[in-house]
C-alpha cells in the first residue's frame, strides 16, 4: 500500500487509537519510560500522533507546528540502543494490535515503524 493512502484508510481515529495504546505502555515501562517527559506524555503523544498523520498522507498540521521532522536530531539526546530500539517496536507492536487497523495499514506501518526504529539507534 502507498504510504500516502494510509491516512484515507485509517483516518484521524486509526492514528489516534494507535498512538493513545502506545502511550498507555510507555510511563511504566523500564527502559522508554526514563526517556519521555513526565510533565509532558500528552505532548509527546500528540507529536507522533501529528508526525504519523502529516506522514501517511493527512493534514500538515505537523509541519506547520514543528518544521522539518528531523527525527535523528530530535532523538539525539536521547540514548537510543538496540534494546531501546526493540522495546519501541515490542509496544508499537502491542498498539497496532490493540488498534485493529485493516491489514494493508498495519503491514505498511509495521515497515515504516522498524525501519525508522533502526535509523534512530545511536548507540552501540
Amino acid at each position: 500500500m502507498d504510504d500516502q493512502e494510509i491516512y484515507a484508510l485509517i483516518g484521524e481515529d486509526g492514528f489516534a487509537r494507535l498512538v493513545a495504546a502506545f502511550y498507555r505502555q510507555v510511563g511504566a515501562d523500564d527502559i522508554l519510560g526514563p526517556m519521555y517527559p513526565r510533565n509532558d506524555m500528552a505532548g509527546a503523544e500528540e507529536r507522533l500522533r501529528e508526525f504519523l498523520v502529516y506522514r501517511f498522507g493527512g493534514p500538515t498540521r505537523y509541519l506547520e507546528q514543528r518544521g522539518h521532522p528531523r527525527l535523528r536530531m530530535r532523538h539525539a539526546p536521547f540514548p537510543i540502543g538496540q534494546a531501546a530500539r526493540d522495546r519501541w517496536l515490542q509496544l508499537m507492536d502491542v498498539a497496532l494490535r490493540e488498534a485493529a487497523l485493516p491489514a494493508p495499514a498495519d503491514e505498511t506501518l509495521r515497515e515504516f515503524f522498524d525501519n525508522v526504529a533502526t535509523h534512530m539507534m545511536n548507540r552501540a
